[in-house]
C-alpha cells in the first residue's frame, strides 16, 4: 500500500474565548492547507479528525503546536492511501463531547487517573478490575477489549444513566475506563469521580494509542476498532485477530458495516455482502419495503424482482 496519506486523531481541553471566531479562522486555515476532516471546538477546547498528504498532516501538527493552548496536544496518527474524508467541517459546539449533564464536567479541574498502555494492560488483569467500555454500542459490538463490560447505550449522553442503573457492578472495584483517543473518558471518568468512586483510571490516548504503542502492540484487544471516517474500522491487536462481530441476520461472524438502506431508519448493522444482497439491505422488513429504500434504487430493482427476493426470506 502506497501511504502518501496519514489519519490524524487528537483533542485537548483547553480555553478558548471565542469558538465562533475560532472556527471561522480554523475553517479558513484548514482549507487553505488542503486538509479533510471534522473539528469541533467549544470554549472547552479542540476535538478533531481529519486526513491528509504527510506534508499537510506534519504541517497542521507544527501550526497547532504552535498556539500555547494547545502545544502538548497528543497526536494519533494512522497511514493511509487515501484521503478518509471527502469534505473539512469545522463546527462550533457548546460540548467536545456529550454528556448533557446539568453540572458538567471540566476535566482540567477532575478527571481520572491516566495510564499509561502497559499500565492500562496489567491493570485489565487485577482480578479486582472492572473495565467500562466508554463507547457506544455499535463500537463496542465491532471490537473491545476482552471481557470489557458492554454499557447499552445509541449515545454518550446515555452513560451516566445506565451507571446509575447498574451502579452495582462497579462497588469495590478498581475502574477502567477506555474509548477510542480518549476524549470522552476525560469527562467520563470525571464524572464518575464526581459521583464518589475513588479508583477510576482511563486508557492515556484511548485504544488508538494502546495498538500502536510497542510494548503491549494491542494485545488483549479482540476484534477491529471502529472509526468515524471513510474507513469504519481499523486493527488494533498486532499480535493476533479475532473476531467477536456478528452478523445482524444470520450471527456469523463479520466485521463489515453498513446503514440500513431505508434512509428513514439508517440503522448500522453488521452485515455480510450476501446478507445485504438477500435482505435487500433493509434492517426489517418495514424498512426492506420502504419507498425509497437505497438498495433497491442503486440496483435498479423492478417491482418483480423486489418481490422475488422478499418471497425468498
Amino acid at each position: 500500500m502506497n501511504n502518501k496519506y496519514r489519519v490524524l486523531l487528537y483533542y485537548k481541553y483547553a480555553n478558548i474565548e471565542n469558538p465562533e471566531e475560532f472556527r471561522d479562522e480554523h475553517l479558513k486555515y484548514c482549507k487553505e492547507l488542503g486538509v479533510l476532516g471534522r473539528i469541533l471546538v467549544s470554549k472547552e477546547g479542540i476535538n478533531g479528525t481529519l486526513s491528509g498528504t504527510v506534508e499537510q498532516t506534519e504541517k497542521y501538527i507544527e501550526d497547532l503546536r504552535k498556539d500555547q493552548r494547545f502545544k502538548d496536544t497528543m497526536f494519533k496518527i494512522d497511514e493511509a492511501s487515501e484521503h478518509a474524508f471527502d469534505k473539512i467541517f469545522v463546527r462550533a459546539k457548546k460540548e467536545l463531547v456529550n454528556l448533557s449533564l446539568e453540572d458538567d464536567i471540566n476535566p482540567l479541574e477532575i478527571t481520572g487517573n491516566y495510564l499509561k498502555p502497559k499500565e492500562f494492560y496489567e491493570a485489565m488483569q487485577d482480578k479486582n478490575t472492572i473495565v467500562i467500555d466508554a463507547r457506544n454500542d455499535y463500537e463496542y459490538d465491532l471490537g473491545h477489549f476482552r471481557n470489557a463490560v458492554r454499557p447499552n447505550i445509541r449515545n454518550f449522553r446515555e452513560l451516566p444513566t445506565w451507571i446509575k442503573e447498574n451502579e452495582e457492578i462497579l462497588e469495590g472495584k478498581k475502574i477502567l475506563t477506555y474509548c477510542t483517543g480518549g476524549v470522552r473518558c476525560e469527562k467520563f471518568s470525571g464524572w464518575l469521580k464526581k459521583e464518589g468512586h475513588k479508583d477510576v483510571n482511563q486508557l492515556h490516548g484511548g485504544i488508538a494509542t494502546y495498538g500502536k504503542d510497542p510494548e503491549t502492540k494491542g494485545v488483549l484487544w479482540d476484534g477491529k476498532m471502529y472509526v468515524f471516517d471513510k474507513r469504519i474500522s481499523v486493527s488494533v491487536n498486532q499480535v493476533e485477530h479475532k473476531i467477536v462481530g456478528k452478523d445482524y441476520f444470520d450471527q456469523t461472524a463479520c466485521e463489515r458495516y453498513i446503514n440500513c438502506a431505508n434512509p428513514a431508519c439508517n440503522k448500522q448493522i453488521l452485515c455480510s455482502e450476501e446478507n445485504e444482497h438477500k435482505y435487500l439491505g433493509g434492517c426489517s422488513d418495514e424498512c426492506r419495503r420502504h419507498s425509497k429504500n437505497r438498495y433497491i434504487i442503486k440496483h435498479q430493482l423492478t417491482e418483480d424482482e423486489v418481490r422475488s427476493r422478499l418471497n425468498l426470506i
